[in-house]
């Protein structure tokens, strides 16, 4: 592959990096879109990630951090979730709202990672575990990086 004249080899290659990582990113949600039940759609299933790895309730506001979007999307979000009897919304003592997965969003959650492991198992057959083992502080660093960016809403 050629590079553009007008960026160096350095940036050229930090701009390809970057650019596989979106490519897969697009990649993944097509994937996970396809194996997902029918009810859930991307955005319903990482707020049911994220509160399946929690330890308990979280405001919307964390919620909205973790998935990099704004207070506003996420309560979308999380009012579809309710509805379907997958979370729980509540006001705490400081009158912030606070989301928890309920057992029929946890049993929602294990459903669809059964849905999707067999399409991961399938992908990993590609890349070997000490590949994946070796590349995952890098990927946490980036993430980690990204999500601590002043400019990303919320």
């Amino acid at each position: 592959m050629s590079r553009p004249s007008h960026l160096s080899e350095q940036d050229n290659t930090i701009y390809r990096f970057f650019r596989e990582l979106a490519a897969i990113s697009q990649s993944l949600e097509r994937l996970v879109d396809r194996a997902l039940p029918h009810e859930l759609k991307q955005p319903h299933f990482n707020a049911l990630d994220i509160l399946a790895r929690s330890k308990g309730p979280v405001t919307l506001r964390t919620l909205a951090r973790a998935l990099n979007v704004t207070r506003g999307a996420v309560a979308n979000t999380v009012g579809r979730l309710e509805e379907r009897g997958y979370v729980s919304v509540a006001a705490d003592r400081n009158r912030l709202k606070r989301v928890g997965l309920t057992a029929r969003g946890r049993a929602a959650h294990r459903t669809a990672l059964d849905a999707l492991m067999p399409q991961l198992l399938e992908l990993a057959k590609t890349v070997s575990a000490p590949d994946m083992i070796e590349i995952l502080p890098l990927l946490e660093r980036i993430r980690i990086y990204l999500d601590t960016d002043p400019g990303r809403p919320g």
